[in-house]
């Protein structure tokens, strides 16, 4: 009886694919998910079929590694499009909503900008109708509050400093106090006065 042998699967037939993959996606610069997705996939697939490819009965390992990399790339390539669109999707919405915030950064400044306009067109349109007469008044009144208001400022002041002076005094006073008991208990002790009860 004749044993069939199993063919050795080459290496060269497995690792061709895998450089073929890797060389097409490490081209470029910053690849794509699509591309890295495809060069993934393809090398998963020709090592998978490869290996498929040599342990069937046919033992064609290059045939299963051509097959299985062209599906693995498909693979690959339709999963890293999905993640590429996704983040084409939130890029743009990105882009988008800073558009917006510009624009309305924009307007507020160009609405802030002609209220200053405004207010400025109306302060000049008074000031033709302000007479002599009332400018004169309301210096006088000017006047007469800051007056009133240095008045009040150094009564406050002088009704301070009588606080403060009081305080002052009076913490003395029992600074004084203290000195005075300690220094007669002092005193006392080295004249040997003996206090006699009932004196």
């Amino acid at each position: 009886m004749k044993i069939k042998r199993r063919p050795i699967m080459r290496p060269s037939l497995v690792v061709a694919p895998i450089l073929a993959f890797s060389l097409l996606t490490g081209c470029q610069v910053a690849p794509s998910k699509t591309a890295k997705g495809a060069g993934l996939g393809g090398a998963a697939g020709a090592v998978g079929g490869a290996i498929i490819g040599n342990n069937t009965g046919s033992g064609n390992a290059a045939s299963g590694a051509a097959i299985g990399g062209a599906a693995g790339a498909l693979v690959g390539a339709a999963v890293g499009l999905r993640q590429d669109m996704k983040e084409r999707s939130a890029q743009d919405r990105l882009a988008q909503e800073r558009a917006y915030q510009q624009e309305v950064a924009r307007k507020r400044q160009e609405e802030a900008r002609l209220k200053e306009q405004l207010e400025e067109e109306l302060a000049i349109a008074q000031g033709f109708r302000i007479t002599d007469a009332e400018l004169e008044d309301a210096q006088r009144r000017a006047d007469e509050t800051a007056s009133r208001l240095a008045e009040l400022k150094a009564e406050r002041e002088w009704a301070l400093n009588r606080k403060k002076e009081l305080d002052e005094t009076e913490a003395q006073i029992a600074a004084e106090k203290a000195e005075i008991a300690r220094l007669e208990a002092e005193l006392a002790e080295l004249r040997g006065d003996i206090a006699v009860p009932g004196n």
